[in-house]
């Protein structure tokens, strides 16, 4: 059940891109930012910037919140009202954010963040780097010093071609 679970928007996906362009051009273009409530707010802020090499891009101390990226993707951290009075997302009761997906480079760069997670305080690694289904797409999922749900994924069109293609 639980592969079920985890490969069902793989598959979502895959079904969507084979049915074609929708007849309409949505107004939407992209996700402008991803908004994350924290109970940590500088340690989930010090896990992007110094364990994934993201960037602070700034903030708001009466909020407070912290903004960072990639260079592609915009994260606000938000920390919440009451860290010990928070209750801890649960993928299967709450509605919400169920994970965010990184696109790693490379599978040597997926293997060298888990060895670094590996070392890093407050993180909880939820599987290591496994396929995603039958692969060779590669992905492993974490959890963050605030608990968030993260996932890095290298996709098949990211791993080296063998030598008789």
């Amino acid at each position: 059940m639980m592969h079920i679970v985890r490969y069902g928007l793989a598959a979502c996906l895959l079904l969507a891109s084979l049915a074609g362009p929708a007849t309409a051009e949505p107004p939407t273009r992209g996700v402008n930012h991803i908004g994350l409530a924290v109970t940590k707010l500088d340690a989930s802020a010090s896990f992007f910037i110094d364990t994934l090499g993201w960037r602070r891009a700034g903030g708001d101390p009466s909020y407070p919140a912290i903004f960072v990226t990639d260079g592609e993707a915009f994260v606000t951290l938000w920390q919440v009202e009451d860290p010990a009075a928070a209750v801890p997302f649960n993928r299967k009761k709450n509605v919400g954010l169920h994970h965010m997906a990184m696109t790693m480079e490379s599978l040597e760069a997926l293997h060298a963040l888990y060895a670094k997670l590996l070392e890093t305080e407050g993180v909880t690694i939820e599987f290591a780097p496994e396929f995603m289904g039958q692969g060779p797409t590669t992905h492993m999922m974490i959890r963050d010093p605030s608990g968030l749900r993260l996932e890095f994924v290298v996709p098949a069109s990211r791993m080296p071609k063998s030598a008789g293609e």
